[in-house]
C-alpha cells in the first residue's frame, strides 16, 4: 500500500456494526423489507475483521445490503466514489437498498467513509463519469481511461488504482468481468489491503476464489438469514468440487431434464 495521510491511527474495521430500526420501518410487506433476512423484524451485522465477504443465490438480498451500507457511508447507489452522482436516478422505478439505509442505524469505531463503492453492472458508467470529470478539469491530471482495456483489465487497473488509501470499500461482485487468474491478482490485493490496516472491505461474490480469501469473515445470506459460514460448505464451493472431480457425470445429472 502507498503511503498516504491517514484519518485515523486505529485499524480497520471502522464500521462495527449495523442494526435494523423496527420502528423506522413504515411496511413490512414492501421491497426490501419483506426480504427473508428481515423476517423476524430483527436484524443486526458486526464486522469483526478487516474483510468480510458475504455470499448467497441470487435474489436473497445481497445488493440490496450493500447498497445500504453504501448509502450509510454516503455513496450514490450506483457506486463511485463520495460526492459522485454516476447515473440520473430522476426516472429510476427500480427499488434499491438507499431507502433500506433510512432504517439502519450505524456504529463506527472512528467513522472513516472515505474509500469507494464499486459495482460490476455500472462500471462503465462510472468509469465515463471519471473521464468526463477529468475532462471538464483542467488542473486534474488525463483521464483514467478505464475502459480502453479489456473488461477484466479495466477492472484491475481499477482496482490497483483506486484501493490503496485509507478507508472502506464496498465491492459488490468484483469478480465478473475477471478470469480465474485476475482473481488471484485481486486476492493479492485484499491481502495488502488487509496487512495495510488502514483498509475495510465488504464484499458480495459468487467466487469461491474470493471466498477463500484469508483473514476474512465469510457469511451467507439466505432464506433463514445471515449467518458465518465456511467456504467449504458453501453451495458455490461443492458445486465446483463436485464438477472439478467428475465433468460428465456432474453435468449429466445437472443438465438432465424429464422427458415431457
Amino acid at each position: 500500500m502507498a503511503a498516504r495521510k491517514q484519518l485515523t491511527r486505529l485499524k480497520a474495521p471502522y464500521l462495527r456494526r449495523i442494526l435494523l430500526e423496527p420502528s423506522r420501518v413504515a411496511d413490512w410487506d414492501q421491497y426490501p423489507w419483506n426480504l427473508p433476512i428481515f423476517r423476524d423484524r430483527e436484524f443486526e451485522f458486526e464486522f469483526a475483521s478487516a474483510i468480510t465477504i458475504i455470499v448467497g443465490e441470487n435474489g436473497t438480498g445481497k445488493s440490496t445490503l450493500l447498497e445500504a451500507i453504501g448509502a450509510l457511508a454516503g455513496y450514490d447507489e450506483a457506486g463511485g466514489g463520495k460526492g459522485y452522482m454516476p447515473v440520473d436516478h430522476s426516472i429510476a422505478i427500480d427499488k434499491s437498498g438507499a431507502s433500506l439505509a433510512g432504517t439502519f442505524r450505524a456504529h463506527w469505531l472512528p467513522k472513516v467513509t472515505a474509500g469507494w463503492f464499486f459495482r460490476a453492472e455500472s462500471f462503465y458508467s462510472v468509469a465515463r463519469y471519471l473521464d468526463k470529470a477529468a475532462i471538464e478539469d483542467p488542473f486534474k491530471p488525463p483521464p483514467p481511461d478505464f475502459l480502453s482495456w479489456s473488461h477484466g483489465e479495466g477492472f484491475i487497473r481499477f482496482f490497483e488504482e483506486r484501493c490503496r488509501r485509507q478507508g472502506i470499500y464496498i465491492l459488490d461482485e468484483p469478480e465478473s468481468a475477471l478470469s480465474p487468474t485476475r482473481q488471484i491478482e485481486l486476492l493479492k490485493l485484499l491481502q495488502r489491503m488487509e496487512r495495510s490496516g488502514i483498509a475495510q472491505v465488504i464484499m458480495a461474490t459468487h467466487s469461491p476464489l474470493l471466498m477463500a480469501c484469508p483473514n476474512a469473515r465469510l457469511f451467507r445470506i439466505s432464506r433463514f438469514g445471515l449467518d458465518p459460514t465456511d467456504f467449504h460448505d458453501t453451495d458455490h464451493f461443492r458445486m465446483m468440487r463436485d464438477f472439478c472431480s467428475d465433468p460428465a457425470a456432474f453435468l449429466a445429472e445437472a443438465l438432465y431434464e424429464d422427458e415431457p
